[in-house]
């Protein structure tokens, strides 16, 4: 589902983000992304997300070569995935409802489908009872539990959370673990982002690190 080769990232100074990077992550797998600040964490989420580009080597997700995709390709490739971010990024005007059926709207699905498929997230992630209210009044629990509803609402194969616990408290940060734990046992493939390292251990998962830019562990 996600295949980086030999991928080299280097901004204008030049700044070399990311130096050689071979990752591969299968169908259905959880995989956390460690390192410390500047490692380049957030720049490889940026490119698996399109929304920067490899500067050498090659990058392929959900079916995708995002290394030889068009400008026209890009929203037909974000379809397919589910990106969740440390601050959430709610749109405070819109109800819990309407931030979660953002990307169906997008999509052009139909006013039913969208209220069944609403419907069926926030009662997954628990949310149900609020669906009518603002961001503004919701805990910080709830409004990332809201963002993981709206990633994945259009069912994509990979969902990557950039810090999606960074703002929580540990009781709150294990409830969104356990959440994005049962969405990968349901075929999707995550790929989590923390700085957490405790959590990485209780958790037992695949983890990657990343230091400099370099991928420098892999502990399966």
């Amino acid at each position: 589902m996600i295949e980086f080769s030999h991928v080299y990232k280097t901004y204008p100074g030049p700044v070399h983000a990311l130096k050689n990077v071979d990752l591969s992550i299968g169908k259905g797998e959880f995989v956390f992304l460690t390192g410390p600040s500047g490692a380049g964490k957030s720049t490889l989420f940026r490119m698996i997300s399109a929304f920067d580009l490899v500067t050498s080597g090659h990058l392929l997700v959900s079916g995708y070569d995002l290394t030889r995709m068009s400008a026209s390709e890009i929203p037909y490739f974000r379809r397919r995935i589910g990106v969740v971010f440390q601050d959430f990024r709610l749109l405070k005007n819109l109800t819990v409802a309407e931030n979660v059926a953002l990307p169906l709207r997008v999509r052009g699905d139909t006013e039913s489908q969208i209220r069944r498929r609403v419907a069926e997230m926030l009662e997954q992630v628990g949310l149900p009872h609020k669906q009518d209210q603002f961001p503004e009044i919701l805990s910080g629990g709830e409004q990332q539990r809201t963002a993981i509803a709206r990633a994945l609402i259009h069912q994509p194969g990979v969902l990557i959370a950039d810090e999606p616990t960074g703002n929580l408290d540990p009781e709150l940060s294990e409830e969104i673990m356990d959440l994005l734990e049962r969405v990968c046992a349901q075929g999707t493939t995550v790929f989590v982002a923390t700085h957490d390292h405790e959590m990485v251990k209780r958790r037992n998962k695949r983890a990657v690190r990343i230091r400099a830019g370099i991928l420098e562990g892999d502990c399966r």
